[in-house]
């Protein structure tokens, strides 16, 4: 495999040699551990740490290695992070709940993606309100969704499903597929072309693994059957990889999320609602909340039935989650800044008072 086939091309070159040490090698992070990841240089895996830098630099420009990620290594050390074309995050675990060390933190999915398919499975993991909230991370990152909706076999109308969330997701490729049996799979390989990567988000038990088990041809991903009995999956991958697909592109497998806090608001949510943003914009206040005022277009389309409720509902959550999220981002920008002051002032007062030598 070449560094070409893993995705390396004149972006990441470009600043490869702003590094100017020939002891650096370029390689693309290809799995994550707990302690360790998983790089390779074209030529091999090498398990590989993060260098200790790498995990105390909480500067703004700063990158802690990721899914994806296109690295420098020094032997077995990670040395740089090189910027990344795009970055897939969602909010730390806990913060769609208010808890303060949440709501200012992000966690990296998978970095440098090109598509990511929303896989969701049509027994009792479908769900049309998580598919938009999913969109909206997407479009945030700036790639190209994809909604795969699994286990077609067990539904009585799988392509009304289709068309449901085709109504929602505005001009989003939307298949109705069977990893288990393989049915409608391979059609997915159009969006897996040489040299890209693609991703897969999704809940637990939503048959990712036997998606990606199916497209790569081989039994590369553990998989287990969803709970009869409370229709949960259940967390068989644990880690984060990306699986060669021959040939095709790449595919990075996630474990399931449970909890899809926003983190970023990078207009994807205007992307994600295009129809909720065309009405907004002939309200008759500029800054309508779509909530209680007068004139409000958005909800006049609710009342005559163009727009659903459920979905203005999900919106409005959306939004506020946003608001939450900018307002405790700016409250801990604050604080650090606070505190940074602080420290000046005890040095300054340290350095005043200290007994200097007389001189004679």
């Amino acid at each position: 495999m070449s560094l070409e086939n893993l995705g390396w091309n004149g972006f990441f070159e470009n600043n490869a040699y702003s590094f100017d040490d020939p002891n650096l090698t370029p390689a693309r992070i290809i799995g994550v551990r707990k302690n360790a990841f998983i790089v390779h240089d074209g030529d091999r895996e090498i398990l590989a740490t993060a260098a200790g830098r790498l995990y105390h630099d909480d500067s703004p420009d700063s990158l802690f290695p990721a899914a994806g990620d296109w690295v420098l290594i020094r032997d077995t050390i990670i040395a740089h992070v090189l910027p990344r074309r795009n970055a897939l995050s969602r909010g730390a675990s806990g913060a769609r709940h208010g808890r303060a060390e949440s709501a200012v933190r992000g966690q990296v999915i998978a970095a440098n993606l090109d598509t990511v398919f929303i896989v969701c499975g049509l027994d009792r993991d479908y769900n049309v309100r998580r598919i938009e909230r999913y969109l909206t991370l997407i479009y945030n990152c700036g790639c190209s969704p994809v909604v795969i909706l699994n286990k077609a076999d067990l539904h009585p109308a799988p392509l009304d499903c289709a068309a449901e969330v085709e109504s929602v997701a505005f001009g989003v490729p939307v298949f109705a597929v069977s990893a288990k049996s393989g049915q409608g799979v391979e059609v997915l390989r159009q969006f897996l072309p040489p040299g890209q990567t693609a991703a897969l988000l999704g809940s637990s038990g939503a048959g990712k693994s036997t998606l990606v088990n199916q497209l790569s041809g081989a039994e590369v991903r553990a998989a287990k059957e969803v709970s009869e009995a409370v229709g949960k999956g259940v967390h068989t991958t644990t880690t984060r990889d990306i699986i060669p697909i021959p040939g095709a592109g790449m595919i990075l497998d996630n474990p399931g999320i449970r909890e899809i806090a926003l983190w970023d608001d990078a207009g994807g949510i205007d992307d994600a609602f295009p129809d909720i943003q065309a009405l907004a914009k002939e309200c008759h206040y500029t800054d309508c909340t779509h909530e209680h005022e007068p004139g409000c277009r958005v909800r006049e389309a609710v009342e005559i039935g163009v727009l659903k409720p459920a979905r203005l509902q999900n919106y409005l959550k959306m939004q506020k989650e946003l608001e939450f999220l900018n307002q405790r981002q700016e409250k801990s920008a604050n604080r650090v800044e606070k505190e940074r002051w602080k420290e000046i002032a005890i040095y300054q007062k340290q350095f005043k008072n200290k007994k200097r030598p007389r001189i004679r």
